[in-house]
Formats: C-alpha cells, structure tokens, sequence
C-alpha cells in the first residue's frame, strides 16, 4: 500500500474516533462534594412548624443482595455495593430541610460513644471527687429518638440490559455498547415505643454503562504486513452514586408518606 493510502486510511481512523469519543481525558482535580437531584429534594423541604425537631436513630443498614462486583472474565471478590450505605441514610436526614427536620443520634458506634463518656465520667469522678453537681454541668444525658430506621440494599440485578450497534468497511469499523445494572432499596420507619411499621419505602436505580470506539485493520505490502489501530472510549455511572440517588429518594418517599397521614407536613 503507497504512503499517500495509509495517510488517508489513518485520518479516516481519526475522524471516526473522535466522533466516537464523546467524553474528554482523564483529569485529576481536588476533592468535591458531589450531590444528586434528590439531594436538593430533600433541601428543599420546609422546616417543621409549630413542632419540635424529630430525633431519629439509625443503627445499620446492611448490603442484604450478597452479590459480587460483577464480571465477564473472572470472579471477583469485592462486593458489588457499598457495605457502609447507612452513612447515606444519616447523610439524607440530615439534609432534609437543611437539618431543620430531623435530628439524627448516634447508633452505629454506639460503643465507641458509651466508652467516652464512661472515661469522662471515671476522670471527673478521679480529679473532682464525688462532686455529683460538676459532673451533671459537664456531662449530659444521652438523646433518645421516638423513630428508628431500618431496611437495607436489598437487590442488585446485573445486564438487566445491554446491546449496541457496530460496522466495518474494508477493514475500517466503529461499534457502541452499553449495559445496564439496577440497584433496589428498602426503608422503613419503625416507632420506638410501639414498634409498629409507620411507614415502607422502596426505590430501585438504574446504572447505566456505555462504550464505544473504532477500529482499523488491514494488510499493506501484498499481505505481508498487517496495519491494525483501535481507539474507544468508556463510561460508567458509578455504583455508590446509585445507591445515594435510590437511599435519598427513599426518604423523600417517607416524607411524602408521612405527610398524607399527618405525621408532619412538608408542603
């Protein structure tokens, strides 16, 4: 094949990648927060009137799927979702009207906070004496909370979907591929003197995923030589973004709920 060919062959390879590419390269920047649509939901609800802030509590919530980070070659034995989810759920409460709704209280290292307060209270009793009145100044009564949050991550379903399109032309081709996942969560609301279910929620997220890329191959030199380029681009919503988009919703989903029996009111 003449110079002038293979010249032609590579722009034709670099006009179709880069109207395949459709995401810029790797950047590193600094930490950020990153929010979701559901985040600014929650933000966006009024603070109670009339009535004093909600203590809720929430001990764990757990990956119940079981299921491995998913792969088409080989097992893998990270777990496919996030095993500490239940600081999205505290994260979402305290969000809820800017922190003006609930107050969340310590429960998940419940231990760690009796420990303290037990070694406050040993060197208090050690530098003070038994003077009972420093002691109660220094040292108050832990909150209780009237509603507890249970549930967990009760399903992930992976290639709910998937499929894509591709063609080649004498040794030029361009393909596109995508794969979607889901995710599902459960919550409930549950009263601490009674133990009754107030309210359920469940929301299920998708996670979606997407390739594409183009390719050439073709023999130069009367098929003694062989020209081969590949060039693509891949795109995955990250799993953890799932899980917060579908905990958060489940909140908003309690909140709406809890509005129409008249627990509260959010509008």
């Amino acid at each position: 094949m003449e110079p002038l060919t293979i010249l032609k062959v590579l722009a034709v390879v670099c006009f179709v990648t880069g109207c395949a590419s459709t995401n810029k390269p790797v950047m590193y920047d600094d930490p950020f927060v990153q929010g979701t649509k559901q985040t600014d939901m929650l933000r966006s609800i009024k603070p109670l009137d009339n009535q004093p802030i909600i203590d809720i509590a929430v001990y764990d919530f757990p990956d119940m799927t079981g299921q491995r980070k998913p792969s088409t070659k080989f097992s893998q034995l990270s777990m496919a979702v996030s095993q500490g989810a239940d600081t999205w759920v505290i994260k979402a409460f305290k969000e809820v009207a800017n922190g003006a709704f609930f107050r969340v209280v310590e429960r998940k290292n419940l231990d760690n906070l009796v420990k303290e307060r037990q070694l406050i209270r040993s060197t208090r009793e050690m530098y003070d004496g038994d003077n009972l009145d420093t002691m109660k100044n220094t040292l108050k009564p832990l909150l209780f909370a009237g509603l507890i949050i249970e549930g967990g991550i009760v399903g992930y379903d992976a290639n709910t979907s998937s499929g894509g399109d591709g063609a080649r032309y004498f040794g030029i081709g361009i393909h596109e591929e995508y794969r979607v996942d889901q995710v599902t969560v459960s919550m409930r609301l549950v009263s601490v003197q009674t133990g009754e279910v107030l309210l359920t929620a469940e929301a299920t997220k998708s996670i979606a995923s997407f390739k594409t890329g183009a390719d050439v191959f073709r023999f130069l030199d009367l098929s003694t030589k062989a020209l081969e380029i590949e060039s693509g681009v891949a795109s995955n919503e990250p799993v953890n973004y799932a899980v917060r988009s579908a905990i958060e919703y489940c909140v908003y989903l309690l909140l709406a709920q809890g509005d129409a029996k008249g627990y509260w009111q959010i509008d």
